[in-house]
């Protein structure tokens, strides 16, 4: 006999996709149950069954639901060696592009948004580079597009930055009162925002670089398996793909697609025809 609790669970996320057209059903069971429990105490409810009621009736709830159900915790330069890495390894060959595009999968608050364009900016690509930023999370991407985080964060963003090999100071990036840290708006001006759901809508064309970290770990596996699908059909022969520290294409439908670039930061590489690597490798020489 089904578990009760697993049965509201279903039905719950059965009810946000039908009502609202966010689609939760493929996160894993495990992560999403405990997400749906804080919602629940949140607003009051004495049950999951509840809960759905209120989604079903209340539509203002949304915006806050969103952001209990999703994960927004990120800095800037999180994990200063995968930026290291981008800045030695991965940028000299998106110099070889006439134009490079960007997308960040799961932008979330926007701190990787930043640290991309100061990273692009700081390596002479920013203006032929265009960054796709794109989450889930309508109230996310508006945060992430205002560019303001609490002042107390720019200690560890400091340190993150210099780590990763930045080539200025970024105090140069932003402007700082009443507690909090404005990045300047001059960074955004390649940056496109715009709301994705990985679990039902389509790709982004002609992606030289994508960056999605710390989102696939909350998937079961025919989710992960649809996200990467997307980022191979997204990316160029030979363009870039980035994942968190726990995460990778093992086991994935497509790890055959991808190579490894530089594995102990998770950089994949979508693998080439024999002509492209030829071109590649004349243009690099």
């Amino acid at each position: 006999m089904e578990n009760i609790a697993d049965i509201e669970r279903d039905l719950v996320l059965e009810a946000i996709f039908r009502r609202h057209h966010y689609d939760f059903r493929g996160y894993s069971a495990t992560s999403i149950a405990r997400r749906l429990e804080r919602a629940r105490q949140e607003f009051g409810c004495a049950t999951l069954t509840e809960l759905q009621g209120r989604i079903l009736y209340e539509p203002l709830l949304l915006p806050r639901l969103l952001d209990i159900l999703t994960v927004q915790v990120s800095e800037l330069f999180r994990d200063p060696s995968y930026f290291r890495t981008i800045r030695e390894t991965v940028v000299p060959h998106l110099r070889t592009y006439p134009s490079v595009k960007v997308w960040i999968a799961g932008c979330a608050s926007g701190e990787e948004v930043y640290s991309l364009a100061i990273l692009l900016r700081e390596e002479g690509l920013e203006g032929k580079a265009i960054i796709y930023a794109t989450d889930i999370n309508p109230v996310a991407l508006h945060g992430a597009e205002s560019g303001v985080y609490d002042l107390e964060r720019v200690v560890q963003f400091t340190q993150n930055h210099r780590a990763s090999g930045g080539k200025s100071s970024l105090s140069d990036y932003y402007t700082a009162g009443y507690g909090r840290m404005v990045f300047d708006k001059s960074l955004r001006d390649r940056v496109v925002f715009t709301s994705h759901n990985l679990a039902n809508d389509e790709v982004f064309s002609e992606i030289h670089f994508v960056s999605c970290r710390n989102v696939l770990i909350y998937f079961d596996r025919p989710l992960q398996d649809r996200a990467l699908g997307l980022f191979r059909d997204a990316l160029v022969h030979g363009g870039f793909l980035g994942l968190g520290p726990r995460e990778t294409l093992r086991f994935s439908r497509w790890s055959d697609a991808f190579a490894d670039f530089a594995p102990s930061d998770r950089i994949y590489r979508r693998r080439m025809t024999a002509d492209a690597a030829r071109e590649v490798t004349h243009v690099l020489a």
